[in-house]
């Protein structure tokens, strides 16, 4: 047994011992959503496309992460509604990025890995670098609208009668700590993976200008800044659906008291 497999028997057994029953639903959206990707991979392959299958396939993934991740419908539908809002949001800013960035293809530093393979593969490249871009943000805009809408929904269950101005106080309060510590997680994600590739830019005495401008550190803070825009409009899309529900069932309320 490798070490990846040896891995994911730890990841499971731990996934257990925490979570129990949840634990199991959330490491079987795992593999669902691993399933997933393949999917994906299979049909860019297949000349389909690719902004039709990477929206099906987010709305299938964060399907499966947030409804297997929690039981309350109240969060999960909120939640859902305010992911796929978000990413179709993050989709029409990716293709404007992409149109000017031009993040698509191979750079240099990948030639030699790439000497004597042909690239004319029948793949568009940059409606790829589109679709790697959304799913690497899909996770961070899930777990930002899944934390938003699951505090918020606490604080109504023990204050029901709560105002909208003071639950978009508390949105606001909750909504920075989930902003500081989500982003911190992207940042630091970023710079880990692509510690050596700094250093390795380093030493071989890049000139800041092509540093800057290097076409595989660009990408990767390029995806970086997206994941972080996908929270904080998943942090303001999520309060105004949970305001907007509060609002909405206060009025039922009042209606049914002037019924009685």
């Amino acid at each position: 047994m490798n070490t990846i497999g040896v891995l994911i028997i730890i990841l499971f057994v731990l996934m257990l011992l925490v979570g129990h029953m949840q634990g199991l639903k959330v490491f079987i959206g795992l593999l669902l959503n691993f399933a997933a990707i393949f999917v994906l991979i299979v049909l860019i392959n297949w000349q389909f496309n690719v902004y039709i299958i990477t929206g099906i396939m987010s709305l299938i993934i964060f399907a499966v992460a947030i409804y297997l991740g929690a039981e309350n419908s109240e969060v999960t539908n909120n939640a859902f509604k305010t992911s796929v809002i978000v990413v179709a949001i993050l989709m029409i800013i990716a293709v404007i990025m992409q149109y000017f960035g031009q993040f698509q293809g191979f750079t240099t530093e990948n030639s030699e890995e790439l000497e004597g393979l042909s690239l004319t593969v029948g793949i568009h490249f940059g409606d790829v670098a589109i679709a790697v871009m959304l799913l690497s943000v899909l996770g961070a805009v899930a777990e930002a609208a899944m934390a938003i809408v699951a505090d918020l929904n606490e604080v109504l269950e023990r204050t029901p009668e709560m105002t909208s101005s003071s639950l978009y106080g508390h949105a606001k309060i909750i909504g920075g700590q989930i902003l500081g510590t989500a982003i911190n997680t992207l940042f630091f994600g970023v710079l880990g993976s692509n510690l050596p590739l700094i250093i390795w830019f380093v030493r071989l005495k890049y000139p800041i200008a092509m540093f800057i401008n290097a076409k595989l550190l660009a990408t990767e803070v390029v995806t970086m800044l997206l994941g972080m825009l996908g929270i904080l409009l998943s942090i303001w899309v999520a309060s105004w659906l949970v305001v907007r529900d509060n609002v909405r069932q206060q009025k039922v309320g009042i209606r049914h008291e002037r019924d009685i």
